[in-house]
C-alpha cells in the first residue's frame, strides 16, 4: 500500500534519526525489522565484495571442485591454486554466502547455492563477463550523466551503436554469441513450458544467436520447423548448430537486419526472446512492426524478457537491467504495460501476460495478429 504523502514525510523523518534506530534495534517488538533492515543495507553495501567472491568461486573452480565430494582446505587449496590461507579465506567467505559448507575442522562441501551454479553454467559464464560491467560501473555517476569516453560493454555487443550491424564479422559476435547460448539455456525451457508450440506449424525466432532457443523448441515438437533471423555472421553459426544437432531437414538461418531487411515469411509464430529490452525505444517498434508484417492473420508472437517491475524481483529489472544496459548503450527495462501499448500501436491484438515459473528471469507477452 502506497503512503500519503504527508506520512511518507513522517516516515522517513522518524527513520532517518540515529535514536529512533537505536530504540527500534532494542525494543523487542521492533528489533526483528530493524535487524532485517540493517542485513538488507548492509548487504547493500557490500554487494560488490559478495560479487567479487562470487567470481573468485568461479575463476578457481570451486564448485565444480566441490561437487567432487567434502573435502579438506589441504587438499582443496593446491588445486584451486591459493595457498592454504588464501583458499581458507576463500571457503569461509564461501560459507558465509551459501555458496559452500562447513563440514567441521577446516572441511567444506558444496552448498545450495553453489549446487545451483554447478547445475547452471550459464550463471558462470555471466560472472565471467561481469569483468566488463565492473569496469564501466567504476563511475556510475559519469555513467548516467554520459560522460564516459569509452565503454567495455559497448563495444562487447557488435551490433550497438553502427549503422551496418549487418556487416560485423564472425570474430566480432562470436563472443557475445557463446555468452547468450550459455544463458539462454537457462530461460527457452521456462518459456516453452508456460506457452506450448504444439499447436503450431513453424516458429520464427528474430534476433535468435545461436539458435539455442529453436533447438530447444525444435527437439520438444518433432514436428515444428523452425527459422531463425539475426546478422549474418550470427546466422551462420546458427546454421552450423542446426546441422550438428541434426535439425538441417526442417531448420533454416536467415541472415539480415530487421531494421532494413524483411523477415522470412512463413512462420505462425514469431518468438523476440530477450531483444527488445536491449534496444532503444525509437527502435523496439522496428522489430514489433517486422513481426506483425510477417505473420498470417491469426498469427502469434511472442515476447519473453525481464521486466521493469516485476514483483519480487524489482531489483533485477530495474536495478541490475537498468544499469547494465545503460553501459550496453543500447535498450532498458520496460513494464508489461508498457511493452503492450508498444504492441498494440503496430498493430498486434489480444495482447496478454503468461505466467512463467521463474519471472525474476524472464516474463511472456503473446499477442495475436487479427
Amino acid at each position: 500500500m502506497r503512503l500519503p504523502e504527508s506520512l511518507l514525510a513522517l516516515r522517513n523523518r522518524v527513520l532517518s534519526k540515529p535514536e529512533f534506530q537505536r530504540w527500534a534495534s532494542i525494543f523487542p517488538l521492533t528489533r526483528p525489522r530493524a535487524r532485517r533492515r540493517a542485513r538488507e543495507l548492509f548487504d547493500i553495501v557490500a554487494g560488490f565484495v559478495y560479487s567479487q567472491i562470487l567470481q573468485a568461486c568461479v575463476q578457481v573452480r570451486l564448485f565444480e571442485i566441490l561437487a567432487e565430494g567434502t573435502q579438506s582446505v589441504e587438499a582443496l587449496a593446491p588445486r584451486l591454486g591459493l595457498p592454504p590461507e588464501g583458499a581458507r579465506r576463500l571457503l569461509r567467505a564461501a560459507a558465509s554466502l551459501e555458496l559452500a559448507e562447513a563440514r567441521g575442522e577446516d572441511r567444506y562441501a558444496l552448498g545450495e547455492l553453489g549446487a545451483a551454479m554447478v547445475g547452471n553454467p550459464g550463471i558462470a559464464a555471466m560472472v565471467e563477463h561481469h569483468a566488463m560491467a565492473y569496469a564501466d560501473l567504476k563511475d556510475p555517476v559519469a555513467l548516467l550523466r554520459g560522460e564516459l569516453p569509452q565503454r567495455e560493454l559497448q563495444g562487447y555487443w557488435a551490433y550497438v551503436g553502427t549503422e551496418a550491424p549487418a556487416a560485423a564479422a564472425e570474430q566480432a559476435v562470436s563472443g557475445y554469441s557463446e555468452l547468450m547460448a550459455q544463458s539462454q539455456r537457462l530461460i527457452a525451457d521456462d518459456v516453452l513450458d508456460a506457452y506450448s508450440l504444439k499447436a503450431h506449424r513453424c516458429l520464427l525466432d528474430v534476433a535468435g544467436g545461436d539458435g539455442t532457443f529453436l533447438v530447444t523448441a525444435a527437439k520438444r515438437w518433432p514436428h515444428l520447423r523452425v527459422i531463425l533471423f539475426d546478422l549474418p555472421a550470427v546466422a551462420e553459426r546458427a546454421w552450423a548448430r542446426f546441422q550438428r544437432e541434426g535439425l538441417a531437414d526442417r531448420a533454416t538461418a536467415v541472415g539480415g537486419d530487421v531494421r532494413r531487411d524483411p523477415l522470412p515469411q512463413g512462420a505462425d509464430v514469431v518468438s523476440l526472446v530477450r531483444v527488445l529490452h536491449d534496444h532503444d525505444d525509437h527502435d523496439t517498434p522496428n522489430f514489433a512492426r517486422a513481426a506483425y508484417t510477417a505473420l498470417p492473420e491469426g498469427g502469434r508472437l511472442l515476447v519473453a524478457e525481464p521486466m521493469s517491475g516485476t514483483p519480487g524481483a524489482e531489483p533485477i529489472g530495474d536495478a541490475y537491467f537498468g544499469f547494465y544496459l545503460l553501459a550496453m548503450g543500447s535498450g532498458r527495462p520496460r513494464t508489461p504495460a508498457e511493452l503492450t501499448e508498444m504492441l498494440r500501436a503496430v498493430g498486434f491484438d489480444r495482447v496478454r501476460q503468461i505466467r512463467t515459473i521463474r519471472p525474476m528471469l524472464t516474463q511472456l507477452l503473446l499477442a495475436q495478429r487479427l
